[in-house]
């Protein structure tokens, strides 16, 4: 009897040792995907919240967000497609970060460019903008507004943070 039970410990050992070292060695990749999948639900939770909180304040509706194209005829599109705002305001979006060893005279022009694509966007979505009326402080003001606005209908916008490196949101 006492044979048979350590015959049986012994097998146990033995099929269960491999396991629980496996188990040990990959332990910090299968901790490290978890929190990095609880990382993602939290960002996009509190996106959402930030989006809705958003929507509160202004009081756009979400069928505002929807995209709605106002074409005169069926021939002739009412302006680019709306990836390609969407791919100008990320370039333009990147362009305004690296202006700094850039002319005083190209920096206003993705300026320039910049608002033009922000006001087109805002038609498309049908988004209040005052771009065109503004300057200075007050412009920058309402880009900012402008920005958030796109967001959180869906639109991804380069942002660049503290570090300098871009981040896409």
């Amino acid at each position: 009897m006492a044979h048979s039970l350590l015959v049986l410990a012994a097998l146990v050992a033995l099929l269960s040792v491999p396991c629980l070292l496996a188990l040990a060695i990959f332990a910090d990749v299968a901790i490290e995907q978890v929190e990095q999948a609880l990382w993602r639900t939290v960002a996009r939770w509190r996106s959402r919240r930030e989006a809705a909180r958003l929507a509160r304040s202004t009081g756009l509706k979400p069928s505002h967000r929807l995209l709605r194209r106002h074409v005169e005829s069926d021939d002739a599109p009412a302006g680019p497609p709306f990836e390609q705002l969407a791919a100008d305001l990320r370039r333009l979006a990147r362009q305004r970060t690296e202006v700094a060893p850039r002319s005083p005279v190209w920096f206003a022009a993705v300026h320039r460019a910049y608002d033009g694509r922000l006001v087109l966007a805002c038609r498309e979505l049908e988004i209040p903008e005052y771009l065109d009326d503004l300057e200075g402080v007050d412009l920058e003001i309402e880009r900012l507004r402008v920005e958030g606005l796109l967001q959180a209908a869906g639109l991804r916008l380069v942002v660049a943070d503290t570090d300098r490196r871009p981040d896409l949101r």
